[in-house]
């Protein structure tokens, strides 16, 4: 039987699962012999997939001597979601302050205004 394989979504997600549940920190060398075995990633796809993550700031990446070390702790996404949620919610309060003042506006322009009727 053919296997298909995860989408690249999946793998993200799949890839964050390693993270979220060890709590730990990795080299790449270390996730590409978790990842095939735990989670269905092909070890071939680990590094791609890891720098999609680091590239979007979901994983940290440093530099520490010669190897690269990759983490990520539940509470930076939740951190991460919360300073979204704030920036939307003043978006989304600037959007209701600027439509009353246009409803005022309207308001004003149409005092002194005579209905014209055909």
């Amino acid at each position: 039987s053919k296997k298909k394989g995860l989408s690249a979504e999946e793998k993200r997600t799949r890839m964050m699962e390693i993270f979220f549940e060890t709590k730990d920190v990795f080299q790449l060398k270390d996730l590409e012999k978790i990842a095939p075995k735990e989670k269905g990633i092909t070890a071939m796809s680990v590094k791609e997939v890891l720098q999609s993550l680091v590239d979007d700031g979901m994983v940290d990446c440093e530099r520490i001597g010669t190897s690269n070390y990759y983490w990520a702790f539940p509470s930076k996404a939740l951190h991460a979601r919360k300073r979204k949620l704030e920036v939307l919610e003043s978006q989304l309060s600037e959007g209701s302050q600027k439509h009353a003042s246009l409803q005022k506006s309207i308001e004003k322009a149409k005092i002194g205004r005579c209905e014209t009727v055909k």
